[in-house]
């Protein structure tokens, strides 16, 4: 299971995009990689295919590895690891390692 979901802010720590911030749009567990909004752009040069599709270069995101980027707490603001622990529900939440704020 990914510590990341979609919908999450991260920080990018290596590579030709660290520093940059962006939203998770899509997580791929199997390979264990995040697609990140505006982060890591490649150009893709397509074909038009009729009256559909124009060809041209288009800019889209690709994956990225999860251990390349660090969540950001939405409560403290800072990029963090993320830990686990039992709410009294019996849920199992994901919480920020430096305030001890819950995530979900």
């Amino acid at each position: 299971m990914a510590k990341v979901k979609s919908g999450d802010t991260v920080l990018i720590t290596n590579g030709r995009e660290k520093g940059k911030q962006g939203k998770v749009s899509r997580v791929i567990p199997k390979e264990q990689r995040i697609v990140v909004e505006g982060v890591n752009l490649v150009r893709r040069h397509t074909k038009p295919r009729g009256q559909a599709r124009r060809g041209g270069i288009i800019d889209k995101e690709a994956p990225l590895h999860i251990s390349n980027a660090m969540v950001i707490c939405p409560n403290c603001g800072r990029p963090t690891r993320i830990g686990y622990f039992i709410d009294d529900q019996g849920r199992k939440s994901r919480q920020c390692k430096k305030c001890e704020g819950v995530f979900d």
